[in-house]
């Protein structure tokens, strides 16, 4: 592990958080003797991010933790268009209300991981609307596009990858890269930005970022992408059978969210630990040298740690409670996710699909074949079966160990 003399990179490298640095010796210096303003930009595609965001939004919180200023960026410009860099397509348009709706349930999240302000330190928001909505084409060839070289752009494997697989790459979001670059150097100008971080996939336009301000302005800027982010069985972070682990309560109950990391496989434990919580380092050696049984008291602690920061202390003790009371007392907890079923009466195979609980049909009927699925704690073996509600309390309806959900009448 390389040796860093300044506290931001020192945390940074720690907690398992770098991958590539342009200059490190260089940021390293600046970090030890300035205050460093550093940004990552997200695009609002949703009204909320999901736990694959989640890295970045850790490292912007490792940067005030380590006295430096973090910027968030949010692409109310860039949105309309769309980030190409490893999609198989164009992404689907959005409207301006429904990008200033994204923007705004965003900014709640990060303000639980941020604090917000005008102190040197203090963390701000932006959007680049406010600066690309206001270009004009021609200026902005004449200033900013003979920065870049065409040849360049199209060896960038974000580009080659849609070329190499014959699809559709159009000139608008050909045209991503350089307003994403465009967006370090208004950085530089207006919050003297120095540092730009990302994702791996994101070093090109980092670099193209990096060049530009140092071409444009002689600015010394620099660059840093984590890595990517798997579990150990090759999952993508984030995304499960059930679909993406949203921040946003509005889009993920908490119990679920809770439930995300208490599942989190054992080789995983430690090096979530280090990215996703605050535990010093030492206490966290402790927890994942836990063995067999004991390993799951250190993944409940990471559920718990996870979720206070994300959605709050009080509703991770109440998760936790669910919990508890489902697994060690076999009863149908407040707090469980919830499904109302119109009129009374719903398959099982339906309810477990509907539920999250399967992907599909099929392996609604397959895990029902293999005693897997329980209603009220008694197991179901006939895939033809048919939940019938009444109105004296909902049914407990579980798939092995770990999944569970209440069904009530409608």
């Amino acid at each position: 592990m390389t040796e860093y003399r300044s506290d931001l990179l020192r945390l940074l490298s720690s907690r398992g958080y770098i991958h590539q640095l342009t200059d490190p010796e260089g940021l390293d210096r600046l970090a030890t003797d300035h205050i460093v303003p550093g940004y990552i930009g997200f695009d609002p595609t949703a009204p909320s991010l999901h736990v694959g965001s989640l890295v970045q939004i850790m490292m912007l919180r490792r940067m005030q933790q380590a006295g430096h200023k973090p910027i968030v960026l949010m692409g109310g410009g860039t949105g309309k268009i769309g980030d190409p860099s490893f999609k198989d397509e164009a992404r689907k348009m959005l409207t301006l209300d429904t990008l200033k709706d994204n923007i705004a349930g965003i900014r709640t999240v990060f303000e639980r991981f941020l604090t917000f302000g005008d102190g040197p330190t203090d963390a701000i928001m932006l959007d680049n609307a406010d600066w690309l909505d206001k270009l004009e084409y021609i200026p902005f060839l004449r200033d900013i596009g003979k920065h870049f070289s065409v040849n360049r752009m199209l060896s960038f494997d974000s580009v080659k990858l849609r070329m190499d697989r014959e699809q559709s790459l159009s000139f608008l979001e050909f045209n991503y890269m350089i307003l994403q670059a465009y967006d370090f150097l208004e950085l530089s100008r207006r919050a003297r930005c120095r540092l730009q971080m990302g994702g791996s996939d994101q070093w090109g336009n980092i670099v193209n970022g990096v060049e530009l301000a140092r071409r444009a302005d002689g600015a010394e800027v620099y660059g840093l992408t984590t890595p990517l982010i798997t579990t150990a069985d090759g999952g993508k972070m984030g995304k499960t059978m059930a679909g993406a682990v949203w921040l946003n309560e509005a889009q993920l109950p908490t119990y679920d969210y809770w439930q995300f990391w208490r599942n989190t496989h054992d080789a995983d434990v430690g090096r979530f630990l280090r990215l996703f919580t605050d535990l010093p380092l030492a206490e966290i050696a402790r927890l994942e040298a836990l063995e067999g049984a004991e390993i799951n008291d250190a993944k409940v602690i990471l559920a718990n740690l996870a979720t206070a920061m994300c959605r709050g202390e009080q509703a991770a003790a109440d998760a936790a409670e669910t919990a508890r009371r489902t697994f060690e007392e076999g009863g149908a907890a407040e707090g469980l996710p919830q499904l109302k079923v119109d009129g009374g009466r719903i398959p099982i195979v339906v309810a477990l699909t509907v539920m999250g609980f399967a992907a599909s049909n099929g392996e609604a009927r397959r895990k029902i074949a293999e005693g897997a699925v329980r209603l009220n704690d008694i197991a179901i073996k006939d895939a033809a079966y048919e939940i019938v509600l009444d109105q004296d309390g909902p049914v407990k309806l579980s798939l092995g160990k770990k999944k569970h959900g209440l069904l009530t009448a409608g």
